[in-house]
């Protein structure tokens, strides 16, 4: 949490104004940041400083290791995030790829579960990456990518969040995650709790100890219209972290594609300050 306010406050002491072209809206914003996440210890990164919606942020997570395109899909599952970016953005509704209403194109889960060979074929990373580490085996390339700049175009929006390289010491796995763009008042707590839960769920399905996940972000920001709501939640003081709880069911990744959902996750402990709405750029 104390990571968390540090990283809004140097934005906000530090940060220059960037005018964001796709959103026309002005960001203060900073170049890397280094955030870690103990799920050895299971300190859930769960803002406490606002209330924050954990099963939402799971959900999304649970599209992309299934791969899923459409918003639709999302909202089944309990995640509306994708509505506005498949259904209100401007350039995407104006793209011939586009499908249809709900559309999202070949973005994130697309590109981990079906990213296309030259030859047409599906390359699933997810599942060899899960096959190799369930053999013990760390290839140094047990990477899940979301980010293909030869497909962008086809669809709704770059990954922001966009690889995870898994590895392994001994019986312990770590996670680093690698996030190129980042607006931090609303959507780093949602990526913070999908970096947790990624590294606690494939530890699981695997039969490894879950490390630390060192999460790496190039471009963090603050919308100039979130400003003074962000300057309003670092004044308050944090509570403690709480703890997740995971289906100790959940043992493969078919599991995962199946059956699991956001009931088979549950947090203890979780005591928070009153919600935040922060506005959110298309």
């Amino acid at each position: 949490m104390n990571q968390y306010l540090q990283l809004c406050q140097r934005i906000i002491e530090e940060g220059v104004w960037v005018n964001n072209a796709r959103t026309g809206t002005r960001c203060l914003t900073v170049i890397n940041a280094d955030l870690q996440y103990d799920v050895a210890a299971n300190e859930f990164p769960l803002l406490t400083t606002r209330k924050s919606y954990y099963k939402a942020a799971i959900a999304e997570l649970l599209g992309y290791l299934r791969g899923y395109d459409n918003a639709a899909q999302f909202r089944a599952i309990g995640c509306n995030t994708w509505n506005a970016n498949a259904n209100e953005n401007q350039a995407w509704l104006n793209n011939p790829h586009r499908k249809g209403e709900d559309d999202m194109g070949r973005v994130y889960g697309v590109q981990g579960r079906g990213w296309l060979k030259p030859d047409g074929s599906k390359l699933d990373q997810l599942a060899k990456l899960v096959a190799n580490l369930s053999k013990g085996i760390d290839d140094r390339g047990e990477i899940l990518t979301f980010y293909n700049p030869g497909e962008f175009e086809l669809g709704c929006l770059r990954p922001c969040m966009h690889t995870h390289t898994f590895s392994l010491l001994g019986d312990t796995l770590y996670l680093t995650s690698y996030q190129r763009s980042c607006d931090v008042p609303l959507g780093l707590n949602f990526n913070q709790v999908q970096c947790f839960v990624l590294l606690a769920l494939v530890a699981q399905i695997t039969g490894h100890k879950a490390g630390k996940v060192f999460h790496k972000i190039a471009n963090a920001h603050i919308y100039e219209n979130q400003l003074e709501l962000m300057k309003l939640q670092i004044q308050r003081q944090p509570y403690p972290s709480p703890t997740l709880h995971i289906n100790p069911e959940i043992k493969t990744l078919a599991d995962i594609e199946s059956w699991v959902s956001v009931d088979d996750f549950t947090v203890e402990g979780y005591q928070s300050h009153p919600a935040i709405h922060y506005p959110f750029s298309v």
